[in-house]
């Protein structure tokens, strides 16, 4: 399949997505975003694409990864919106104190275990929580995935032992 083909087979296409784009995002606007950068990244990744295999099926998979990416993005941002006309709500939370104590209490202890972990499963843990992706993990430490994997998993459930003895 020459390139102009691959094109016109991904815009054509294009138009049967909007139905799964409308399911995930449940908005017309976010779905039309979702199918523009779901072409754009078909179309820069071409060449990733092999012949023989289904193309809507592919399509309909870097959909589905670039939805649960930019939910995963966008739910860390810890977004807050206030529907009333002067942001009452908002401005309200301005006018308020929080005492930290004891939320500063539990960090010291979680800083405490992630320090007693090994470095082979502190590294990658501390690596996945600051945003990374296992597979950029694996290749920054020269790491098999699975191995990557592992560890986190492993710090993971020994820091949750930790946590649980302390409260």
């Amino acid at each position: 399949m020459t390139t102009l083909e691959f094109k016109d087979q991904v815009v054509d296409f294009s138009g049967s997505l909007k139905p799964f784009a409308y399911k995930l995002t449940k908005n017309s606007e976010d779905a039309s975003d979702l199918i523009q950068e779901t072409v754009y990244k078909a179309l820069i990744n071409a060449d990733k694409f092999h012949k023989g295999t289904n193309l809507k099926a592919w399509l309909y998979t870097i959909m589905r990864n670039i939805f649960i990416n930019n939910y995963r993005r966008n739910s860390k941002h810890g977004v807050v919106s206030d529907p009333t006309e002067n942001l009452a709500i908002l401005n309200s939370l301005r006018n308020s104190t929080h005492n930290n104590g004891l939320v500063n209490l539990h960090m010291e202890e979680v800083q405490k275990a992630l320090q007693s972990l090994s470095e082979e499963f502190r590294i990658p843990f501390l690596l996945h929580y600051e945003g990374f992706k296992y597979h950029e993990i694996a290749e920054e430490l020269d790491l098999p995935l699975g191995t990557v994997k592992s560890r986190i998993f492993f710090a993971r459930k020994t820091l949750q032992k930790m946590i649980d003895r302390l409260i």
